[in-house]
């Protein structure tokens, strides 16, 4: 090891297409159930196909001023809520200047902006909510995740595109590191299902129809999908002082930038390979010590070729490689962290789940792709990777406690 402080994870909460909590998530993506539905609010697109969160509810939602909170924010908060209660932490009990707040998402309350452009065009602008911007911008989930849980330390919101949720972690790592909390509460939020942002997408061609499929030779894109993930983060001298039990442990973190495009990953995935080798380099691992990947596996031609290829030079002796994105579809900025949870699930139960949707794994790819059927052996140490358009890319290591 470096002699690097790490974060132990205390407390875990998820919201997605799959369930509104960890359970409901990890039955379906254990399973390889794809949770892609048709959805009307896209109809007369090119595309039809996405992984929308049921209701999300919890006591946290019945708080004043909720009413008017942006689907990302009511994620990000029952998220949060979740994660408090399973790491045991009520935040009546805490020195609110010890905990700190990183957020992550791509594109912030887009709901709500629709919203808002509407009544502009059709009312004028004294019609405008004043709730508009408070709902919009995309630091307002942090905002309001310290507002309802008191916390008065450092508070950020990361935006790195798809990259964003695993950029969060880092920095929270690196929080607890420096000193400046003893707890991190790290959520990725994102709901960005409208028509403009599918619309977007599929002008890039993004985006199937037919349903993702990571690694898979038929692959033709991803499912646009909303959630949020949490995870509460703490130094380990904190967590054991409390006697919280930790469900793993944040070894490395690390982070690069292509500079090649503003959409296109770099074709040789340097960058994506820089920002893996590093995070083993941080973690004090090497990478026949990594027992499985979860990967960024979007689905896309390029993205799913590339990612595989770095996977292949990194890890010569084939690691187990999986995809969340099949079951619970491209959750955009909150990817990361909702990926990172998955991860540390799949160490707790000694388990690599399948991809779902992978039926004819990609001849072309040098990887030991997970399908079919869950996995037994999840490793020890496990990579979670994250790259977005930018070309930010970063990557987290993590250990079974």
């Amino acid at each position: 090891m470096n002699g690097r402080p790490e974060a132990v994870v205390t407390g875990l909460g998820l919201v997605t297409a799959a369930g509104c909590d960890r359970d409901g998530t990890w039955r379906a993506v254990r399973a390889g159930r794809s949770t892609a539905a048709p959805d009307p609010l896209l109809h007369g697109l090119p595309v039809s196909l996405t992984c929308r969160v049921r209701e999300a509810d919890h006591p946290v939602l019945h708080l004043r001023g909720s009413v008017h909170l942006d689907p990302v924010d009511r994620f990000g908060l029952v998220a949060t809520a979740q994660a408090l209660d399973h790491a045991g932490l009520d935040p009546r009990e805490w020195d609110g200047g010890r905990v700190a707040v990183v957020t992550s998402g791509a594109v912030g309350g887009v709901t709500t902006q629709d919203k808002a452009l509407a009544r502009l065009g059709e009312l004028g602008p004294q019609f405008v909510s004043p709730y508009f911007l408070p709902g919009y911008l995309v630091n307002m989930t942090c905002a309001n995740i310290a507002l309802r849980f008191g916390v008065t330390g450092p508070t950020l919101a990361t935006s790195t595109a798809c990259a964003s949720g695993t950029t969060a972690l880092g920095l929270a790592r690196d929080l607890l590191a420096s000193g400046q909390c003893d707890i991190a509460l790290v959520c990725g939020a994102e709901a960005a299902v409208t028509r403009l942002m599918a619309a977007g997408f599929t002008q890039l061609g993004a985006l199937s129809d037919t349903g993702s499929r990571p690694f898979d030779a038929r692959r033709d894109g991803f499912v646009l999908a909303e959630g949020a993930g949490a995870l509460v983060l703490e130094r380990p001298e904190h967590a054991a002082a409390r006697a919280a039990r930790p469900h793993a442990r944040l070894i490395g973190y690390a982070a690069s930038t292509d500079a090649h495009h503003l959409v296109a990953p770099h074709p040789e995935g340097r960058g994506a390979e820089q920002a893996v080798r590093a995070a083993l380099a941080d973690a004090g691992v090497g990478p026949d010590d990594v027992g499985h990947v979860n990967a960024h596996g979007t689905s896309t031609r390029q993205n799913d070729g590339i990612e595989a290829a770095v996977l292949a030079r990194v890890f010569p002796r084939r690691p187990p490689v999986t995809s969340a994105k099949g079951a619970l579809g491209h959750t955009l900025g909150a990817a990361g962290v909702i990926e990172a949870a998955l991860t540390v699930m799949a160490l707790a139960e000694d388990t690599v789940p399948p991809t779902a949707g992978l039926t004819e794994p990609d001849t072309g790819m040098d990887i030991d792709v997970v399908g079919g059927t869950a996995r037994r052996g999840s490793g020890q140490v496990a990579v979670s990777t994250s790259f977005g358009f930018g070309g930010h890319n970063a990557v987290a290591v993590l250990a079974r406690p």
